[in-house]
Formats: structure tokens, sequence, C-alpha cells
């Protein structure tokens, strides 16, 4: 049983800059993760085992509408429903925050997080040729935000952890 995600704090500054080494290699500066941690209107979420930050879901509030721009899931802890959990929760926040839809976007060859996407019913909406470093495509993806979203069923085997979505770059 996964423990529930709880709001990240500026107290959480070196752990989110751990777990952003681990994952992503330091997609964020200390200074950016400051910044995120540190806005009211940039929610974000993390997930704790034993002490330790397995995973967060990140996030800007514009106006109504939640703009995610980081999920990072611990590479050991991954394919365990954590990104799913921290998905789900970020949305269900949004929503209680004012947010009735919700945006990301995606690299077109991140296969796990597009499933994990589709399964929490976010479609594309567009593309960004080009977008990222590697010369991936960005798709943006859309979904509305119900006053009351059902806990996504869990898919056992099915892809669960992205690697990242990131709109902020």
């Amino acid at each position: 049983m996964l423990p529930e995600p709880t709001a990240l704090t500026s107290h959480h500054l070196e752990a989110c800059v751990a777990l952003d080494q681990r994952c992503l290699g330091g997609l964020w500066s200390a200074s950016q993760w400051g910044t995120e941690l540190a806005d009211p209107r940039r929610p974000g979420l993390g997930l704790w085992r034993a002490g330790q930050l397995c995973g967060v879901a990140c996030s800007w509030l514009i106006i109504d509408e939640l703009h995610i721009t980081l999920i990072a899931v611990d590479p050991q802890q991954r394919h365990q429903g954590i990104g799913r959990r921290l998905l789900h929760a970020l949305l269900t926040h949004g929503r209680q925050l004012g947010a009735e839809r919700a945006t990301l976007e995606v690299g077109n060859g991140n296969t796990a997080a597009l499933g994990l996407y589709q399964s929490l019913g976010f479609v594309t909406a567009g593309i960004r040729r080009n977008y990222y470093r590697d010369g991936q495509d960005a798709l943006i993806q859309w979904r509305q935000l119900q006053k009351a979203d059902p806990d996504p069923p869990a898919e056992p085997g099915a892809p669960s952890e992205p690697g990242a979505s990131t709109s902020s770059g």
C-alpha cells in the first residue's frame, strides 16, 4: 500500500534536488526548485517511503488551469504505481484549488508516460515540434477536472511511471 502524497514545501529542497538528480540528471537547479517550492501558486506533492522522497509531481496554477510541469519517480521505485498516485492526487488538489482543467507536455516517445496520462483521461490537443533538447516533439495534452474524480483503477503491469513530464523546460 502506497502512502498518501504530501505537499512539498521549501523544507524539502534538498530532497527534491537529490531526486531530480537521480531521475532526470538535474533538470532543475537548486534555485529553480527553491522558486517552485516557495510559491503557493505552484502546488507540488511528494511521496515518501522510509523517510526518502521517491516521487514528485509539480504544477503551476494559472487562473483555472493546472499546468503540470514535472512528474518524477525514483528509477528504483518505478512500476509500483507511484507516478499514478502522485498525478491523481495532484489533479484532485488542483481541482480543490479551483482548476477546471489540467495540461501537460510529454515527449512523443515517452510511451510509459503517454500510457499513464491516457489512462487518467488526458488527450493530445497539439504538438510542439522539436521541443526537447534531443529533438523529440512534445505532445500537448489536456483533460477536464471533475468535482469528484474517482480513484483511478490499479492496472497491474500497465506502464505507470513516466521518467518526467515537463512544460517549463
